[in-house]
C-alpha cells in the first residue's frame, strides 16, 4: 500500500498535498483499491468553494458510489478535467495525475486536524 510521507490524510481516505497556500486533493491508494474500478467521477465543473468535512462530489465505481469529502476549506482553482474522460486515472495514479481538485486554502490551520502518513498507516491497521 502506497502512503506518501509528504501528504496529509483523512479518516474518509482523502489526501491533501500542500504547496504554500495551494492544496491538491485526491483519494488514497487504499480508497481506490477498496472502490475497485472507477468508472465515473462527478465533481461540478463550476465548483467554486469547498468546506472542510463537506461532500463536494462522488466517485462511481463498479462496486459502489462514494462521496468525496473536503479535508480542508478552500477556494477551488481547478477541477481535474482529465477525470471526466479518464476516471480510471484514480486507480492508476491516485497520488499524481489522479488529483481531483486544486484549491487555495482558506484556513491553513485546518491542516493540523489531518493525519500524517504514520498516523494514517496506524488508522488503516
Amino acid at each position: 500500500m502506497n502512503i506518501p510521507a509528504e501528504l496529509k490524510y483523512t479518516k474518509d481516505h482523502e489526501w491533501l498535498k500542500v504547496d504554500g497556500n495551494i492544496g491538491y486533493i485526491g483519494i488514497t491508494d487504499h480508497a481506490q483499491s477498496e472502490l475497485g474500478d472507477v468508472v465515473f467521477v462527478d465533481v461540478p465543473a463550476d465548483l467554486s468553494e469547498i468546506t472542510k468535512d463537506q461532500s463536494f462530489g462522488t466517485i462511481e465505481a463498479v462496486k459502489t458510489v462514494a462521496e468525496i469529502f473536503a479535508p480542508v476549506s478552500g477556494k477551488v482553482l481547478e477541477v481535474n478535467s482529465k477525470l471526466a474522460s479518464a476516471p480510471e486515472t484514480l486507480n492508476n495514479d491516485p497520488y499524481g495525475e489522479g488529483w481531483i481538485v486544486k484549491v487555495e486554502l482558506i484556513n491553513p490551520s485546518e491542516i493540523n486536524d489531518l493525519m500524517d502518513a504514520d498516523a494514517y498507516k496506524a488508522y488503516l491497521g
